[in-house]
């Protein structure tokens, strides 16, 4: 199979789970993740692709992050951001009023044509600004 195909090489893995102690039928469970699924230098996918849609599980009735622990490599991938609000601002020239933007929906599906018609309509309507949803990144697997 190709890497698109190869669920096990991409999946998550729960490596441990141990009760909490004094709660029952409370757990913590220890997953960790290829890093290949995350694009590199995103913090934004790397969050989201842990914890963004697994917290609307309904079959979940309490959930909560305890730790995240990033590889120093893939640390390293990240450069910040290329500059700060003054810089957006005098892009779009708006100022003294909170910016107001909005992520494109669906995520997935549109055409290059209808995905740039959604976003013209946007920013006529008056938004300052659309963004990507944070699940359209480039994985490495995907170049």
């Amino acid at each position: 199979t190709d890497g698109l195909t190869s669920l096990d090489r991409y999946k998550g893995r729960c490596y441990d789970i141990e009760p909490v102690a004094g709660e029952e039928s409370q757990f913590i469970a220890y997953v960790a993740y290829p890093l290949d699924l995350f694009e590199e230098g995103s913090v934004t996918n790397m969050f989201t692709s842990i914890v963004g849609n697994v917290f609307g599980f309904k079959a979940l009735r309490a959930l909560r992050l305890e730790d995240l622990r990033i590889p120093p490599a893939y640390t390293k991938t990240f450069q910040g951001p290329p500059h700060g609000i003054q810089v957006e601002r005098d892009k779009l020239n708006k100022y003294g009023r909170p910016l107001l933007g909005c992520t494109i929906k669906p995520k997935l599906g549109l055409s290059a044509k209808n995905y740039g018609r959604a976003v013209y309509e946007c920013l006529r309507g008056g938004l300052d600004f659309t963004k990507d949803d944070e699940n359209v990144n480039s994985q490495p697997f995907m170049r």
